[in-house]
């Protein structure tokens, strides 16, 4: 039987203790705990951690025209307009599939987390996250995930404040 209780796993999964280890480089004291369900969307996520879905700090792939890869750390009660974020890439964007998501951050869709990547990503987040005293952030896998506070989310991920939701 499945449970949102976290999972008595020690050590972490591997790309979970990827995380963890950037998270402690970064100096910063986050946990992650890994959970019994996974919690790949926004909601799944909000009701595993008992927050509110706009807590939930979602991080999602997108492709420029041009080929690079952008990240945005997103609300969780919030969409993404990628006519915005286009703008402030400076070129179109569009999704990017899985095998393009996994191969620049290093980890599958769902559990992407805000840093550790395979490659330097060009960030956003959205500024709705800062409403908040604490967010949630994937911690590398659909089980894996962290509290963080959103100005120590802008410092490790190297990201852009920005208004990246719809009017």
């Amino acid at each position: 039987m499945l449970t949102d209780q976290p999972m008595n796993r020690t050590p972490l999964s591997p790309s979970a203790q990827r995380v963890q280890e950037a998270l402690a480089a970064a100096g910063l004291d986050a946990r992650i705990v890994e959970y019994d369900v996974p919690a790949r969307t926004s909601v799944e996520a909000a009701a595993v951690l008992g927050c509110a879905v706009g807590q939930i700090a979602k991080s999602l792939v997108f492709k420029t025209a041009g080929g690079l890869p952008i990240l945005v750390i997103a609300s969780g009660a919030q969409r993404v307009d990628e006519a915005k974020i286009g703008a402030l890439a400076g070129e179109a964007i569009g999704k990017a599939d899985a095998a393009f998501v996994r191969t620049v951050t290093g980890y599958a869709i769902g559990g992407i987390p805000p840093l550790a990547h395979a490659q330097p990503l060009r960030t956003f987040i959205d500024r709705n996250l800062l409403h908040y005293a604490t967010v949630y952030a994937a911690g590398g896998t659909p089980h894996a995930m962290f509290p963080i506070a959103p100005a120590d989310l802008v410092r490790v991920a190297g990201g852009v404040v920005a208004d990246t939701a719809p009017v």
